[in-house]
Order: C-alpha cells, then structure tokens, then sequence
C-alpha cells in the first residue's frame, strides 16, 4: 500500500477523525483541509502501536479564500464549535498568512504548506465527494517514518524555532520512536 493509502485507511478507520473531515467539507469553504496534529498524532500513534487518540491541542482547519479576514475564521470557528463541541477548532485562512511570516502571497493552501516548520506537519486532509483525500507538498515519508526533520524554509538560523516546538509539544516523550534527520 503506498503513502497516502496507508494514511487514507488510518483515518477512515477513526470515527472521531472522520467526523471532524465532515463537519469541515460540510463548510464548502475553498481549498479546506485539516492539517498538522490531525494527521501528525494518527500517524505517530499508529507507529508506536497505539490506537488513535484525539488531537492534544488544537485542531487546524486551513482554507484559502479571496477576502482574508481574521474575523470570518472566528465566525467559522464558532460554527465548527456548534457542532462539534469540546473540539478546540483553529480556523485559519492561508491567503494572509504571508504577511505574518514576511513570504510573497500565497497561491494556495499547498504552497502555504510549504512554509509550515517541520516536514511531518505540513500535510493535511478532507473529504471530497466522500472519499478521503490527503495533501503533503513535502511529502509522507518523514510523517510515516516517524522522522521530525526542519522544512527547507527552518533549516538554518531558524532551526531553533523547530526545536522549541518539538520540546513544548513533548513529541520525544510521547512518541519514543520518534527520530530526528541527520543533518538536522
């Protein structure tokens, strides 16, 4: 089975998972995915053996729509909310982010993706006409090998920012299969 099927099949077999791909198709917000911790946490999990638990912090739901606005992503937020309660919902629409991270625009949710820390966190999810898709412009290998490994834009004097989150989230503890990339 390759990459994105042996993904798929994780998360089709999480009935918590496939709920919240619902919830969010269910939205028909443009070029939607949930991302990071989603996928990072099912993939992990399942190579320590462990059944899927949910995600720990927040659940990211990244879209990309002509009119940027912080306060749409709230409002989106606090529909997910409404049908999803006790769910921690981040709704963020990736066509401002490159303001906040001084890039040139976007173009779209992938190529935002591209400029998220670590390789293993930059993919993502949803639900297209009822099958599940799966979104990694940098690739499942690292995500489904257990490597944390700096995205090309945080190798370099921004590899500190990776080692930060990797201490904080305590994925070594949680996770101690986990492997970091030589050179890292």
């Amino acid at each position: 089975m390759d990459a994105p099927a042996r993904l798929r099949a994780l998360i089709r077999a999480d009935p918590w998972r496939m709920a919240l791909l619902r919830e969010v198709a269910a939205l028909d917000l443009p070029d939607a995915w949930i991302g990071a911790g989603f996928l990072r946490d099912i993939a992990w999990d399942a190579l320590h053996g462990r059944r899927p638990s949910p995600c720990r912090g927040d659940v990211d739901v990244v879209w990309f729509g002509a009119a940027p606005s912080m306060s749409e992503d709230r409002v989106l937020e606090a529909r997910l909310r409404a049908a999803l309660p006790g769910v921690d919902w981040s709704v963020t629409n990736q066509a401002r982010m490159h303001a906040r991270n001084g890039d040139a625009p976007y173009r779209d949710t992938a190529d935002a993706m591209r400029h998220w820390p670590e390789t293993a966190t930059a993919v993502a999810a949803r639900l297209n006409g009822g099958a599940v898709e799966i979104l990694a412009p940098l690739g499942l290998e690292d995500l489904l090998g257990g490597v944390i490994r700096p995205a090309p834009r945080f190798t370099g004097e921004k590899r500190d920012i990776v080692e930060r989150r990797v201490a904080a989230k305590g994925w070594l503890a949680r996770w101690p299969l986990l492997r970091r990339a030589e050179p890292y």
